[in-house]
């Protein structure tokens, strides 16, 4: 009942505070009842990024977003009839109600199959890994070791970035080099993987993809790149499916980020009378993680042996008015390690893990 209180949230919220419950239940579907815990709906993370694609605001009630069909199940049901809901379905959770439709319990995937809950497809799609920064703003560890092979627990980031995309089946990644590459190399040429890691040599730093034009000939098709320092905990399989279905040459993988700022900020008139403060303002974005799906075609467009980053590409497309996307994850679902901060942020999710 613990896990299931977790899951629950009232219609008062709003899509903000239920993203931020979200997070903190670290559940991808919660279900919403009311005064008398009586289901009234159930809201996923893809209900609330569908809802931010089309221009609809954070602060709204969270009922817009609601599915007023949920499945559940009642007393009595069998387990084979809730088996086989969740494989058909794809779903991890389902809320079991009374006559009266009020939640009693709920099962998980976890309570019938010994394996790990998965409905991903598998992509199987090229990876390019940016690793040739010299890591500045992590000195003076940096100068010792790559940021790439920062400890995340046991293993180093680059190769808990590796196993994500595992997961997903590719099996195919380009890693680019400058900065300490033979300690990068060494580490991988110390132990066996079934995976394909091909090095990827700037002469000189390039930039954040000035080294992709290294692969001009090569990638044939759609492939991911993704920065040496993040973890994106997201379906690679759903946003490779937005991207083609909706026909971008670019699509970049953006967090929601909400800020306060804590003080009372002035506006004010031409000069200088004041028009009023805004106590601890709040504002909600959408950040670049420095993760992209993109097509094999842009390689073209990036110039050869010129620091090049992705933002120029993206802002060259802009004004060619070509069709670039973004594909929202949630702010907990992005880590980031490039500032100190940031990398104890990430330490401390993998030790509650």
């Amino acid at each position: 009942m613990e896990k299931l209180k977790k899951s629950i949230i009232s219609p008062d919220l709003n899509i903000k505070q239920a993203l931020k419950h979200m997070d903190d239940a670290a559940e991808k579907t919660l279900f919403m009842v009311d005064a008398q815990n009586g289901l009234l709906g159930s809201v996923t993370d893809g209900d609330i990024r569908r809802w931010i694609l089309k221009g609809g605001s954070l602060t709204e009630s969270v009922t817009l977003v609601m599915n007023k069909a949920p499945i559940f199940l009642k007393e009595g049901y069998s387990k084979e009839e809730a088996k086989n809901i969740m494989v058909s379905n794809g779903i991890e959770c389902i809320p079991i109600i009374d006559d009266e439709k009020k939640i009693i319990s709920a099962i998980w995937w976890v309570d019938f199959f010994d394996n790990a809950f998965k409905k991903y497809e598998s992509i199987n799609i090229p990876v390019v890994i940016m690793a040739g920064g010299e890591g500045t703003r992590l000195l003076p560890v940096t100068n010792v070791l790559p940021k790439a092979l920062f400890p995340i627990g046991n293993k180093p980031i680059i190769e808990l970035i590796i196993e994500r995309f595992r997961s997903y089946g590719c099996m195919e990644f380009y890693v680019s080099v400058n900065y300490k590459a033979n300690i990068l190399k060494a580490y991988f040429n110390d132990f066996e993987h079934d995976y394909t890691i091909n090095y990827l040599h700037e002469d000189q730093p390039l930039g954040t993809i000035g080294s992709l034009t290294l692969l001009k000939g090569v990638l044939k098709d759609t492939f991911c790149v993704s920065n040496c320092d993040i973890l994106i905990n997201a379906d690679y399989s759903d946003i490779l499916k937005f991207h083609r279905d909706n026909g971008n040459k670019i699509t970049l993988i953006v967090s929601m980020k909400h800020y306060i700022i804590p003080y009372g900020i002035c506006d004010i008139k031409e000069g200088g009378a004041l028009k009023g403060i805004k106590e601890k303002p709040e504002y909600d974005f959408l950040v670049n993680t420095g993760s992209y799906l993109m097509e094999a075609e842009v390689l073209k467009d990036i110039p050869e042996k010129k620091r090049y980053h992705a933002t120029d590409l993206i802002n060259d497309y802009i004004s060619k008015n070509k069709k670039i996307g973004v594909y929202p994850v949630s702010d907990k679902s992005w880590l980031d390690m490039g500032q100190w901060e940031e990398f104890q942020k990430m330490l401390r999710y993998y030790e509650a893990r």
